[in-house]
């Protein structure tokens, strides 16, 4: 039993479904599937890893939330490998249109704007992209693939600053150990 005096060594953590950086990693991972399925041989190791490397971002966002309670540093690493997991799968998709030699869109492309502007649509998910994804050519696929992508590191960023911020303020896990017990040494 714990009581108002006493800090809690393991704060609350998980939650990592209400991030929205993990709600883009799902649809990018989502989407990459469905991108590489219909655009790129199933049996070549590229399909494979653009795949894998989708996954990566969104599974180590997720471990890296369920591990915040005793590790912030392990926390900010699996979100690290998140962030670059997604460039790589990134850098695929640039790949793609260079090979291919398809245009790679400008931020100020219209539909770069449209495909950027669907973010703030309330309870977005893959079916938000999908007309992007599944009805239209290569190029507007990968394009929207590089937006989604663009989004998801901006957040990630955002996310490893405010995580760096915690930590300089709060500490970690060991800290939080040796001060409750400190605090229980001198109460008895």
């Amino acid at each position: 039993m714990t009581d108002n005096k006493t800090p809690k060594i393991i704060p609350p953590h998980g939650g990592y479904q209400d991030l929205q950086s993990y709600k883009m990693s799902e649809i990018v991972y989502d989407a990459t599937v469905v991108f590489c399925n219909r655009f790129i041989n199933i049996r070549s190791r590229t399909h494979d890893q653009m795949v894998q490397a989708a996954r990566s971002g969104k599974q180590n966002i997720a471990e890296g939330s369920m591990a915040s309670g005793t590790s912030r540093k392990f926390e900010m690493k699996l979100v690290s490998v998140a962030r670059a997991s997604l460039e790589e799968v990134l850098l695929d998709f640039t790949d793609y249109l260079r090979q291919k030699d398809l245009p790679l869109w400008t931020k100020e492309h219209p539909k770069a704007e449209e495909v950027r502007k669907l973010c703030y649509q309330q309870n977005r998910s893959y079916k938000t992209y999908k007309p992007y994804l599944e009805e239209s050519p290569p190029e507007v696929a990968a394009n929207t693939m590089v937006c989604l992508i663009h989004q998801t590191n901006y957040l990630l960023d955002k996310q490893l600053r405010s995580l760096e911020q915690a930590f300089l303020k709060d500490g970690g896990f060991t800290e939080r150990l040796y001060q409750a017990r400190s605090q229980s040494r001198k109460r008895k």
